[in-house]
């Protein structure tokens, strides 16, 4: 029940800014920003699952893109056996294979971004859809893009955009930490919560950490900060 945050520059080839929080059980071995695919993806930076040696985030400087894997909903009829990891897919996305269905895989929202543009590919075991990502700010997590349904969607995207700046403006990621802090004065029990626990939801997950990122043409920055505390902002 991850949740992304992203704001598309108003001219195509000016990139994008986003913040993501990853949600995940906290007993799952997993790996900080680094380099950890130097022989498969030489280049690509991301936060790596041990597990399946996946990818949550990943970005490529060189090419100029981005990509965050969200979970959602599946009507997936196979056998648990068969079901292949979504690691996979931030990785390939940045080396510029995107997904195409049918996949045996469990629901996902896959956000790719680029200097020319972004998008959602979404997944539900049945279909692949794509949805443009359009100028302005938005937020995505277990449904759709800027969808009222996610609750805390609706309780923090008007702040986000509010608090988003000129695509010129400076320090655009501690205005967004700052929302995000704000946030976080919320039960982590909370469904409008961000940094989450979602135990009470029926989920093993919670927050761990966040990342800001910038994609521009001829520039990728992305940063993160580990949470100290799972599930609370600290």
């Amino acid at each position: 029940m991850c949740t992304v945050v992203i704001d598309v520059a108003p001219s195509p080839g000016e990139g994008a800014r986003l913040l993501a929080v990853r949600d995940e059980d906290p007993d799952r071995p997993w790996d900080d920003l680094g380099e950890w695919w130097p022989d498969v993806h030489p280049g690509v930076i991301g936060i790596r699952d041990r597990r399946a040696g996946g990818a949550w985030l990943a970005a490529a400087p060189a090419a100029g893109r981005l990509a965050v894997l969200l979970n959602r909903a599946d009507v997936l009829d196979l056998p648990e056996d068969a079901v292949r990891s979504r690691g996979s897919l931030a990785l390939e996305s940045v080396a510029g294979r995107s997904p195409q269905g049918p996949l045996p895989m469990h629901g996902f929202n896959l956000l790719e971004v680029t200097p020319s543009g972004s998008r959602v590919l979404s997944w539900d075991g049945a279909e692949l859809r794509e949805t443009p990502v359009p100028a302005g700010v938005h937020m995505i997590a277990h449904d759709d893009l800027d969808d009222p349904r996610t609750a805390r969607i609706d309780a923090w995207l008007p702040r986000f955009a509010a608090t988003a700046g000129s695509p010129s403006a400076d320090a655009w990621d501690e205005r967004w930490v700052a929302v995000l802090a704000e946030s976080a004065r919320l039960s982590p029990e909370d469904d409008r919560a961000i940094v989450r626990d979602n135990h009470v939801h029926g989920y093993p997950t919670m927050s761990l950490l966040f990342c800001t990122a910038e994609v521009a043409a001829g520039s990728l920055q992305v940063s993160s900060r580990v949470l100290a505390d799972p599930g609370h902002w600290s």
